[in-house]
């Protein structure tokens, strides 16, 4: 299974995040994301074998176990390069990192083979460009001043990511939720 660590933003802050993305200005050379994929990535894990699922999902929810409950909004925008457009976060970003720090500790403790550590920047994709010549800056601009509600992070979700597979241009993965575990710390 392709999976990975993720925090899913609850219902509200969906429904306040598609309202400020319905009224960007369109960009033609960007792909949109779809609702269904808006998350939070803790630690991307990629194809996960089987036989690791278990001590996977005992080490998640001790990460879990060890994490209080924090507070999160949706803020913001930024980008990488010309490549992708995204919201960022705001309010506990200390705990959203500690989360995310376990999370990719314990796949690797679960024998999971990660890719290089990197210091985690927490951010939403909104848009990608396919060739990452997209001028972002009429959509960086629009949702420079969003502030989202705050909600509180009660859970690590373990989430498949699920290919496309018809071959139909723009087709986007499916994500389903395999586990989740509440924050208890």
């Amino acid at each position: 299974m392709r999976l990975f660590a993720a925090v899913l933003p609850p219902e509200a802050a969906v429904a306040e995040l598609r309202d400020a993305v319905a009224a960007l200005p369109p960009g033609e050379r960007l792909r949109w994301t779809q609702e269904a994929g808006w998350h939070f990535t803790l630690a991307f894990m990629g194809e996960v074998e089987d036989r690791l699922l278990p001590e996977l999902y005992e080490r998640l929810g001790r990460a879990a176990a060890r994490t209080a409950p924090f507070p999160l909004r949706l803020h913001g925008s930024g980008h990488f390069g010309n490549r992708a457009l995204w919201t960022g976060a705001a309010g506990g970003l200390d705990g959203l990192r500690m989360l995310a720090e376990r999370a990719d500790a314990a796949a690797r403790r679960a024998g999971v083979p990660m890719d290089q550590h990197r210091r985690y920047a927490a951010h939403l994709t909104l848009a990608r460009s396919a060739h990452g010549d997209a001028d972002l800056h009429p959509q960086l601009s629009a949702l420079a001043a969003f502030e989202g509600t705050p909600w509180q992070v009660t859970e690590l979700h373990l989430v498949r990511s699920n290919l496309p597979t018809s071959g139909i241009p723009g087709e986007q993965p499916r994500y389903e939720v395999v586990r989740s575990w509440p924050l208890t710390g």
